[in-house]
């Protein structure tokens, strides 16, 4: 009886233990990476902001360093999107 007890375990909480060692390093990469891509836009927006505000003096043209952030931001999501598929595909290709 010992015995299945013991398989029991090996078989149920091991694989648990490693699956939330997974997701939980995931889940840290998943926020290190988000505040990399959060820094990287404010840094854009800051840069296009202090190089080029003597241009954007009136009202409606002083949205255009946000847009420039904007499209700075699609542009790093659809890289992250492209990246993701294409490593999603080559696992699929390679089985």
């Amino acid at each position: 009886m010992e015995l299945v007890k013991d398989y029991a375990r090996q078989e149920t909480l091991g694989p648990i233990q490693g699956a939330g060692k997974w997701l939980g390093m995931g889940a840290a990469g998943a926020l290190m990476i988000g505040f990399g891509n959060v820094f990287l836009i404010l840094g854009i927006l800051r840069l296009v902001q202090n190089e080029y505000g003597k241009s954007f003096r009136s009202p409606w043209v002083a949205i255009v360093p946000y847009f420039i952030a904007l499209i700075a931001t699609v542009i790093v999501m659809t890289f992250a999107a492209w990246r993701i598929s294409r490593k999603k595909s080559l696992q699929k290709e390679s089985r």
